[in-house]
C-alpha cells in the first residue's frame, strides 16, 4: 500500500468546466474539483460510479478521485493523488531503477518551464516530469487524450537537458487496474508522440509504473516498471 484516501462512493453527473463537475453523495447533488485536466471522455459519463474525498474550503465540496472500473479497482484521475503515490514509491525503494533516489526538490523551474521533480540519485541529478496517463487501450495505458501544448513543451525541456548533459526522464504514471504498457495516443497529441520518440533517441528516460485505487481507499503499486513503446 502506497496511501490510503478516507473516499466516499458517489455517482458522477456532469462535468461543469475544466476543473469543477457535479457529483451525487448519498442522495444529495454536490460540487467537485477535477485536478485532470485532460478531458477524460471515457470516464465523465453521466450515472458513472466515483470515489470522492471530502474537501475543506473552497467552492467545491469534494475532490473527484477516480471512477470504478469492472475489476473492482478505481482508475484514478486525480493528479495529486498520483503524484503522492509516485513519492511514497520512490520513499519506499519500490521503484527499480529510481533505486537509492530522493526528491530534492519539487516543482522546479527550468527555462520557460517548471518540471515536477528534481531527484538525486547516488549523487547524481536527475530532472523528472510526471505525466499522468489514464487512457486506456487493453493493457496499455496512454498519454494524452487530447492536445497538450504544456506537455510538448515539458518534452522540449528534457531534451535540452539531456543536450547539455544532465539526466533527464520523463515518467509516465498508468493509473488505470491491469495496465502493463505505455504507449502515447497519438491521436490525442500526434506531436506529442513525435517529441518523445525524439526524446528516446536523445537519451532521455520513458518510464512508466502503474497504480489502482481498492475499494477500501488504499492506493497500490500494481507495476513498478511498464513496458515502454514510444
Amino acid at each position: 500500500m502506497l496511501l490510503k484516501l478516507p473516499i466516499i462512493e458517489c455517482t458522477f453527473i456532469k462535468r461543469l468546466n475544466r476543473f469543477v463537475g457535479l457529483v451525487e453523495v448519498n442522495g444529495e447533488i454536490k460540487k467537485a474539483l477535477i485536478t485532470n485536466t485532460g478531458r477524460l471522455e471515457e470516464f465523465m459519463v453521466e450515472g458513472r460510479k466515483a470515489f470522492c474525498v471530502p474537501k475543506q474550503g473552497g467552492k467545491t465540496d469534494f475532490i473527484l478521485i477516480g471512477f470504478l472500473e469492472k475489476n473492482g479497482r478505481g482508475a484514478i484521475i486525480d493528479t495529486r493523488t498520483q503524484a503522492k503515490a509516485f513519492e511514497r514509491a520512490v520513499e519506499l525503494g519500490l521503484i527499480p531503477w529510481l533505486k537509492r533516489c530522493r526528491i530534492k526538490r519539487k516543482e522546479v523551474k527550468i527555462g520557460n518551464s517548471r518540471l515536477d521533480y528534481l531527484l538525486e540519485c547516488n549523487g547524481e541529478e536527475v530532472w523528472v516530469e510526471m505525466k499522468s496517463a489514464v487512457l486506456r487501450d487493453g493493457e496499455y495505458a496512454m498519454y494524452p487524450d487530447c492536445p497538450s501544448i504544456r506537455g510538448q513543451k515539458h518534452i522540449k525541456e528534457l531534451i535540452n537537458l539531456k543536450d547539455s548533459g544532465k539526466r533527464a526522464m520523463i515518467v509516465f504514471i498508468g493509473a488505470l487496474p491491469g495496465v502493463k504498457k505505455f504507449k502515447p495516443y497519438e491521436k490525442g497529441d500526434p506531436k506529442i508522440a513525435e517529441l518523445l520518440k525524439e526524446a528516446k533517441e536523445k537519451g532521455v528516460e520513458i518510464r512508466g509504473i502503474s497504480i489502482s485505487l481498492l475499494p477500501n481507499g488504499e492506493i497500490i503499486l500494481e507495476y513498478n516498471n511498464l513496458e515502454i513503446e514510444v
